[in-house]
């Protein structure tokens, strides 16, 4: 994101910091009043009942749970559902756990979701964790409750840990509101959800965010990094609290302004061309590359010919094969020129 964080969030580390009881160790697994605002949080948006003790832990940032998960989990040749194109740390992380990923195809004929029918009986049976990522990065789809419903009922049948990142679930645009699994009958049974702040408060290297879920889920991420880091800077928490808590304009500001960037770019791809669909969520468009080309060729004709960076979508997977992604991240202005340059460019 290249938008500034709140400034009554920046004030109140500003604030925070300078107390001298916020300089030593925090607690490994968060501070109380930090989780405690993560579940009114829950039961605002969702209508969801959790103890913030002993169902929610803070993290260093989504990603640093999402890596660390694996280690509680994941023993040496145990098999992970792993969505692809996914966002790559779903992937590594189960390698460094020792175990192995069946990829799960997100196909755009299937809306990009993963079709769990097509998982093979025997790995059903030996898979322990099934990721899954909605909205999704890269490439912007959505699910509804029906989803989670079945991801849920397979879950139980087969013994999954259900990990659900919801990065993207506060940039949702025109109306629809991602659901969370957790809200979903049967949910907080089998799962754990990630969440980060620096998406939805331009926060990203503040390095805050939380996992919620079951219990026992939670209580094994805390044990692992308990073991790993020392936790969240107290002050980058208290922080965390004053953007959960605050008002909210801003993030409907940044959801408006994302709105007006994500058209600019789409109507533009339109004209010069291409297939594009708007998304209903994340920052991202997904689009495939003209005949002739594969991601990596087209992404260096961008790069080298209109001076235009964009990720070719293989970079998350083999599925990705065929599509590149652009992120709403430079000002309409921006976006406008490089509308103009790829029309220059033809197909």
């Amino acid at each position: 994101p290249d938008q500034p964080t709140p400034a009554h969030v920046i004030e109140r580390l500003a604030e925070t910091a300078k107390d001298p009881a916020n300089h030593a160790y925090p607690s490994y697994t968060g501070m109380n009043a930090f989780r405690e605002t993560v579940a009114a949080w829950y039961n605002r948006r969702y209508k969801v009942a959790l103890s913030p003790t002993k169902q929610v832990c803070t993290l260093i940032g989504s990603k640093e749970g999402l890596a660390h998960f694996p280690l509680a989990f994941i023993n040496p040749g145990d098999v992970a559902l792993v969505p692809e194109p996914a966002y790559p740390v779903y992937h590594i992380a189960t390698m460094f756990a020792g175990g192995h990923s069946h990829f799960m195809p997100l196909l755009e004929k299937n809306g990009f979701l993963p079709d769990l029918e097509a998982i093979p009986r025997d790995v059903a049976e030996k898979a322990k964790v099934i990721y899954i990522n909605y909205p999704n990065n890269p490439t912007g789809a959505v699910c509804g409750p029906e989803f989670y419903e079945k991801v849920i009922a397979f879950a139980r049948r087969f013994n999954w840990i259900v990990v659900s990142d919801a990065a993207y679930s506060e940039l949702a645009y025109n109306g629809f509101t991602p659901p969370s699994i957790l809200e979903i009958p049967g949910g907080l049974d089998v799962g754990i959800e990630f969440h980060s702040l620096s998406k939805t408060y331009n926060m990203t290297g503040w390095r805050i965010g939380w996992a919620a879920g079951r219990a026992e889920i939670v209580e094994g991420l805390g044990k692992v990094k308990s073991n790993i880091d020392s936790g969240c800077f107290q002050a980058v928490q208290l922080a965390g609290m004053a953007a959960l808590e605050g008002n909210q304009a801003v993030v409907e500001n940044l959801k408006k302004m994302y709105i007006g960037r994500r058209d600019v770019l789409v109507d533009g791809l339109r004209r010069a061309g291409f297939d594009v669909q708007p998304p209903k969520a994340t920052f991202y468009i997904w689009v495939r590359v003209p005949n002739g080309f594969t991601s990596a060729e087209y992404s260096a004709r961008l790069m080298t010919e209109a001076g235009i960076v964009a990720t070719p979508g293989n970079g998350f997977g083999p599925s990705g094969e065929g599509y590149i992604r652009f992120a709403l991240t430079r000002n309409e202005d921006r976006l406008k020129e490089a509308v103009a340059r790829i029309q220059t460019l033809g197909k």
